[in-house]
């Protein structure tokens, strides 16, 4: 028969008397021994020492002496025997209660954990290396899904709150359509499909900052130069820069070392960071993509600069946490789908990097440096 999957299960005795029963059975064991060698060789041994030193005049005295030894012998073992045993059953109860508590505090742990309480962390018991390793182990594992839990929670807030307006505008003009208010025209039918790829944008996006903030993406690390990596984006953004009008600029230092990364990944980045800052760079304005070697941090800094709307000091802290935007009806508008800069931050701290932003304020531009470790 089954049991139910909410009833719980059934058990004997617990771990902590399980022990102490077992560590009874062996000082049983071993007084038991201990007393059977001494009761076999101990008056032997007396006898061959009592002919030995010529004790005794007649066996009846001889007799006597070893009935007297044999008697003290007993009474001096048994007595032993019985303290040795109280108190070794004293450290093994002190011993196994506090293994006991130890395991029933992590057991009691793993079943709140399991209910969804992800806060809960187990002290270091003091027992040795192997439990205080188990706590230690049990906790980061609280603390992981904790942190996976809180990323999911915030996921469907996230998706949630993006997918409103682009399922509300298509809702919208279906309904239009189908009631004859409006018709098929290219405007309609481009607006509908911008909606769409924007969902798309945003699926794909979403799946891609969830398995870098948690640590799930496999990266291609190879030897590569930095500097042809950067051409690439840059080349594949051209076109978008050109037809809005903003100039980007390349300056790479010539002699980069080479890096091992992916470079696929990189030029995901970065692709990011251009987009970011041809969005809010109006037309006529400068974006400029640069790279050196920094021997004083260790590593390479890519930096993206544009000449666009700038920070205000109080975003700067937040403008890496998804769908943060530091001008929402902006932001909106360019289309971004609020979350590349968080796959930018995610990808290059992925390789070991840093990314960082600095601005001089609103209407003074923004800088985003990408800090490459030398490996």
């Amino acid at each position: 028969m089954r049991t139910p999957a909410n009833e719980p299960t059934r058990r004997g005795a617990g771990l902590a008397g399980r022990l102490l029963v077992a560590q009874t059975l062996v000082l049983l064991t071993g007084g038991l021994t201990a007393w059977l060698i001494a009761a076999n060789v101990g008056p032997s041994l007396f006898h061959e020492h009592l002919a030995r030193a010529n004790v005794g005049s007649t066996p009846a005295q001889i007799a006597h002496t070893e009935m007297a030894y044999q008697s003290a012998n007993a009474i001096s073992l048994s007595l032993a025997l019985l303290v040795a045993l109280v108190a070794a059953l004293g450290i093994s109860v002190y011993q196994t209660r506090r293994i006991g508590r130890s395991v029933t505090t992590i057991a009691n742990a793993a079943s709140n954990v399991a209910g969804g309480h992800y806060d809960i962390r187990v002290p270091g018991p003091g027992l040795g290396p192997e439990f205080d390793a188990l706590a230690s182990a049990f906790n980061q594992m609280a603390d992981r899904l904790g942190s996976v839990e809180r990323t999911r929670r915030r996921l469907l807030a996230d998706l949630g709150h993006e997918m409103r307006t682009p399922v509300a505008t298509l809702e919208a003009y279906l309904e239009a359509l189908e009631d004859g208010v409006a018709t098929l025209d290219p405007g309609t039918a481009e607006l509908l499909r911008s909606q769409t790829r924007r969902l798309a944008r945003l699926s794909e996006d979403i799946g891609t900052v969830s398995q870098t903030e948690e640590g799930q993406i496999r990266l291609d690390m190879r030897t590569v130069h930095l500097e042809s990596v950067i051409i690439a984006a840059a080349d594949s953004a051209s076109e978008a820069f050109q037809t809005k009008g903003v100039r980007l600029v390349t300056d790479i230092s010539p002699g980069l070392p080479e890096l091992s990364l992916d470079s696929e990944r990189i030029g995901q980045a970065l692709g990011n960071l251009l987009d970011n800052g041809l969005r809010h760079t109006p037309a006529g304005g400068t974006v400029t993509i640069s790279a050196t070697a920094s021997p004083g941090t260790g590593g390479t800094e890519v930096s993206v600069a544009d000449s666009g709307d700038g920070i205000p000091a109080e975003h700067l802290p937040h403008v890496f946490e998804r769908f943060y935007r530091v001008d929402t009806a902006r932001d909106r508008a360019h289309g971004g789908s609020g979350i590349g800069l968080a796959i930018a931050r995610a990808l290059v701290e992925a390789h070991g990097g840093q990314l960082t932003v600095t601005s001089p304020g609103t209407g003074s531009g923004s800088t985003f440096q990408i800090l490459l470790p030398h490996r």
